[in-house]
């Protein structure tokens, strides 16, 4: 396992453009532990000037084939950008990650562009904890950009996606997904709404209900723009991408930028408090005793709540 030397020197070359370094770097953040802890402290506030952008939406609505065109855009700009794929659902590096670079291929070669898919692979509290850690390291390395694009709409997915500075929330012509987007709380979390493959019939009816949904929720400050796309062709992208620049502007001239990464800072703080209760939660009930207790508790010779105070009152047994 790297030392904290180690870890410097993974950040230089990720740094000077190594993308095996940055792709170690960021399976040190997926394991998590003390090494993904020291590799934090190095790479936190770099990269402030960075900007995460989420992208989520019902599985095919082609949120990735919409981030293919959406790096294009950037790259024309002469802008590097960074994809994370989030994919809970996999502790393996097959699946999502594959089928992202097939849609990305055209991407494969720039230096400008580095997608990665990422899974929980056992760090403690998950993707919510590690999301942001990855996304410092890839600032860190330079990226001006960050997309956190989810494989789906469950509740795993919509936490991470919302930790972005702006999240955009892609469905397709058709009532139900916008009702779908309505119940998997997107409504809340939306800054930009995509009416993806709007060549097909339905897409002014779904453009009109999202509309009208947003009517319904009352005026707030920063109302949701609905852009139409056809990611196949490119077609709306760019609109897309100034509807994201147009957000991060009214963010930045109201302070909301810096009011959201104060929330998710705090947000953050409390996800690895949490973390780092159930790692002595689970020290704690560990051992001979807690066996015995639960042997106990499953007599009736005593209650669960009694045996978890006398787990408490004694310190956790040492690692």
């Amino acid at each position: 396992m790297a030392g904290a030397a180690s870890s410097g020197e993974l950040l230089d070359a990720a740094q000077r453009g190594d993308r095996a370094a940055l792709a170690r770097m960021l399976s040190v953040v997926e394991r998590g532990g003390d090494e993904a802890r020291r590799l934090g402290r190095l790479t936190h506030g770099l990269g402030t000037d960075a900007y995460a952008v989420g992208i989520t939406g019902a599985p095919g609505s082609g949120k990735s084939t919409l981030t293919s065109a959406l790096v294009d855009v950037v790259r024309q700009r002469g802008e590097r950008i960074a994809v994370l794929a989030i994919d809970p659902s996999s502790p393996f590096t097959g699946g999502a990650i594959l089928g992202d670079r097939v849609r990305m291929g055209d991407h494969a070669l720039d230096d400008g562009v580095f997608i990665r898919s990422m899974a929980t692979r056992g760090h403690l509290g998950g993707l919510a904890v590690a999301a942001p850690e990855a996304v410092r390291v890839l600032t860190a390395a330079g990226f001006a950009w960050v997309v956190l694009e989810t494989v789906g709409v469950g509740q795993v997915e919509v936490e991470v996606v919302g930790q972005s500075d702006t999240t955009v929330v892609v469905v397709n012509p058709g009532w139900g997904d916008a009702v779908q987007a309505n119940k998997a709380g997107l409504m809340e979390i939306a800054d930009v709404f995509v009416v993806n493959k709007a060549d097909r019939p339905g897409g002014d009816e779904t453009v009109r209900d999202l509309e009208r949904m947003m009517d319904m929720a009352g005026s707030r400050p920063w109302r949701p723009p609905v852009v139409r796309t056809v990611a196949t062709s490119g077609q709306g992208a760019a609109d897309v991408w100034q509807a994201v620049g147009e957000h991060r502007a009214h963010l930045g001239a109201g302070g909301g930028l810096d009011d959201r990464r104060r929330h998710r800072a705090a947000e953050e703080i409390t996800r690895l408090v949490a973390a780092r209760l159930l790692a002595r939660a689970r020290a704690t009930t560990e051992g001979p005793r807690a066996a015995e207790l639960a042997a106990a508790v499953a007599r009736g010779d005593t209650d669960p709540w009694s045996a978890a105070d006398e787990l408490l009152a004694e310190p956790p047994a040492p690692a």
